[in-house]
């Protein structure tokens, strides 16, 4: 499948504050780099000024200058836009986003790209109309202006990020990764966005549905820790497994392993068995010749209409659809009696 073009808008003062540069390095180190054995074609990435093309590049802060080649008017032409922050004053004074970059994101969307924000890049897309009557959010310290700013925009400040389609926006700061990756996944499956993560040493896939806030007032220990049980359990995914199965394992009650695993993870044990196994499918409906009936088996959603039944749910269309929608070689026999991938 082809990846496509990715446009980055650089915001006008980009690195102030400070974690603007982090915003903007996230789409960058994504889409920016390629990686031949993923995914041949890669994303083909454009880093688009304000201004034009910048051969002084703009001073952020500690010095630095970013320096863009690309111009707003360049983002129609892209698949996908992103625009990851907007100026400050933009978000605590009210000052008007830039009239030309809402009139560029306008003519960007016109053209069918899909448009994505990154925390306070909301407010961009708002200000274009692009998210009225959509839900959608930012850092959950923005999220009151974005909702008292537009009112027509249905905010949800408890996620880390909300996929609407053709338009997708995202918290700050982590989240904004989680979002990059949950774009990779769509456009080119669950196992390249999987192995792209494991390259940045991050979690593979954060559902967006996930808690923005995570309270990690109970600390974590090398002794009794979550991570042996979670390794545990993914290896036995195609097993019944409960909260006590769980919790017995880490040597806990029940209870006290719903906590922990709430705290850290910011969802409950059941779900997260079950994102877990919606994940699996995805790889086997990717790389295998599997039956339906098989892959529900060895991911332990059991019956083929179960299996159905929450992937549809979770994922928004069916695994046959799913798979139909990532052609190539697969392994296994398609009676479901050859080899399969290591999962």
């Amino acid at each position: 499948m082809s990846a496509g073009s990715v446009a980055v808008v650089v915001p006008e003062d980009i690195g102030v504050p400070s974690w603007d540069l982090y915003e903007l390095s996230i789409p960058c180190t994504v889409f920016g780099k390629p990686q031949p054995d993923l995914a041949d074609p890669w994303y083909e990435l454009r880093l688009c000024g304000s201004r034009g093309d910048q051969q002084d590049g703009d001073r952020a802060e500690f010095g630095l200058a970013v320096r863009t080649h690309y111009g707003l008017d360049d983002l129609a032409d892209a698949d996908t836009v992103i625009i990851s922050s907007v100026p400050d004053a933009c978000v605590e004074d009210g000052r008007p986003v830039d009239p030309e970059l809402v009139k560029a994101l306008r003519r960007a969307h016109e053209a069918g790209a899909r448009m994505v924000s990154l925390c306070t890049g909301a407010f961009a897309l708002a200000e274009a109309g692009l998210l009225d009557g959509r839900r959608a959010t930012a850092h959950w310290m923005h999220t009151g202006p974005l909702a008292r700013r537009y009112p027509k925009v249905r905010v949800d400040d408890s996620v880390l990020y909300v996929d609407d389609g053709d338009v997708l926006t995202s918290a700050g700061l982590t989240a904004g990764l989680d979002l990059c990756l949950h774009l990779v996944r769509r456009d080119l499956g669950a196992q390249v966005a999987n192995q792209l993560a494991r390259r940045m040493v991050v979690p593979a896939h954060r559902p967006g549905g996930q808690a923005q806030f995570i309270d990690f007032s109970v600390p974590a220990s090398d002794e009794g820790g979550l991570g042996p049980v979670l390794a545990w359990a993914l290896d036995r995914l195609d097993r019944p497994l409960t909260v006590e199965d769980l919790a017995r394992r880490a040597a806990m009650s029940p209870r006290t392993f719903y906590r922990r695993l709430q705290a850290a993870t910011g969802t409950t044990p059941l779900q997260w068995l079950l994102n877990q196994r919606i994940g699996r499918a995805q790889a086997l409906l990717e790389s295998t010749n599997l039956p339906v009936e098989r892959i529900g088996a060895l991911c332990g959603l059991g019956t083929a209409n179960n299996f159905r039944h929450h992937f549809l749910k979770q994922v928004g269309v069916s695994p046959s659809a799913y798979r139909q929608a990532f052609p190539g070689p697969r392994t296994g026999a398609a009676d479901g009696t050859g080899p399969g991938p290591a999962v």
